[in-house]
């Protein structure tokens, strides 16, 4: 017998309404990102005044106290979760664009950087705990991983998403139509293929986080930059809303450890 906090994972079980969430999150974290950096703090009119460092800071100290909320509940809590999933796009918009612009590394470079820490993180939690599954996050240990990974990718994906953007020409609508083309793709390697679905899952992970930070652009950059110029505060309250509802609305139910499949009978 497995005893229920041994078996039920801290994170959401992943499904359809987990992914239309988190897509939702991750361009709230690029619209509610550069509402603070941007039109609060006017980091976008001067790289260097400290306007990405003072967000960063305020948001990793959100997302500092949110993710220490996660660890601290004793079980699954689709509220807090999501609170922190949020909080880690935000701090992941911040991040990205104090060390693309104001460090000067560039969105290739930052990209580079980022995509190798996201690719150490889940190899040390691999050679650690001998998993990445998602459905195994049960231990603070594996949580403090799964975080660490998350912010990475979410970094990441910021910066990734405005490289595609800004430096291939192909703007804000064509690197969402990239992206959104390479979650499609995601999704029939899951349905018509045996490929790991660890593998697939962290892939999607990953890639929608720049869906989301490139749609987040199309809404609010200006509209000579290929936005239609809508209000950051407003576009991140409608989307807050929509993340809210769905939450409240959609079923949220913890992922099951795989060490508890072994323990139910096979499906006749």
């Amino acid at each position: 017998m497995f005893r229920e906090e041994n078996v039920l994972s801290k994170v959401p079980a992943v499904t359809l309404g987990f992914w239309v969430i988190k897509i939702l999150a991750t361009t709230l974290g690029e619209t509610g990102g550069d509402a603070v950096t941007m039109s609060w703090l006017h980091a976008d009119q001067n790289a260097q005044n400290g306007g990405y460092l003072i967000g960063t800071a305020i948001f990793l100290a959100l997302f500092v106290a949110a993710v220490i909320a996660q660890i601290s509940t004793t079980k699954f809590k689709a509220w807090v979760y999501w609170l922190a999933i949020v909080a880690s796009t935000t701090v992941g918009t911040a991040m990205a664009d104090f060390f693309d612009r104001s460090l000067g590394i560039g969105y290739l470079g930052g990209s580079s950087i980022l995509l190798a820490c996201v690719l150490c993180s889940l190899g040390v939690w691999y050679f650690t705990l001998g998993t990445v599954n998602v459905d195994s996050v049960t231990s603070p240990k594996a949580e403090l991983f799964y975080w660490i990974t998350i912010t990475f990718s979410q970094t990441l994906g910021t910066a990734l998403g405005d490289w595609i953007a800004d430096d291939t020409g192909l703007g804000y609508n064509g690197g969402a139509l990239l992206f959104g083309a390479g979650l499609v793709v995601l999704a029939a390697l899951y349905f018509w293929t045996t490929i790991s679905r660890v593998l697939l899952f962290w892939a999607a992970f990953i890639l929608t986080r720049p869906l989301g930070a490139t749609v987040g652009d199309f809404l609010d950059k200006p509209t000579s930059h290929g936005g239609l110029a809508l209000s950051r505060p407003l576009a991140s309250a409608v989307i807050l809303a929509a993340i809210v509802l769905l939450i409240a609305v959609l079923p949220q139910r913890p992922g099951q450890h795989p060490s508890s499949w072994a323990s139910q009978p096979a499906a006749k």
